[in-house]
């Protein structure tokens, strides 16, 4: 099977990163409710695995929460492997909402 991979940094503590992560399902079923269904998650340790459908596809992977970054790896259907780009901006566009969100950066 296919694989997709997407690296989001974060300036987030861990606990921080975890937490918001913790919304991932929630802003995805709100979001995207035309779109996703089936979705399921569950942590185990730093990682939370997931699993939903998106255009009748289904979609498996899993993010890791690091000290500077989440790490998403996952698995595609051969037949999404020409949507994989939009596949991956996609989840990368989502984090990288859901780990900047609330966060004022100081000008240097």
């Amino acid at each position: 099977m296919p694989k997709f991979n997407v690296t989001v940094p974060h300036t987030l503590s861990q606990q921080e990163a975890t937490e918001r992560l913790n919304r991932f399902a929630d802003i995805l079923r709100e979001k995207f409710k035309d779109s996703v269904s089936d979705l399921e998650q569950n942590w185990e340790g730093n990682t939370l695995a997931f699993r939903f459908k998106t255009f009748g596809f289904p979609l498996s992977g899993k993010i890791a929460v690091g000290d500077k970054d989440l790490v998403v790896d996952g698995d595609l259907p051969f037949t999404a492997m020409m949507f994989k780009g939009k596949i991956e901006s996609s989840i990368r566009e989502q984090l990288e909402r859901l780990m900047t969100a609330g966060i004022i950066k100081k000008k240097e």
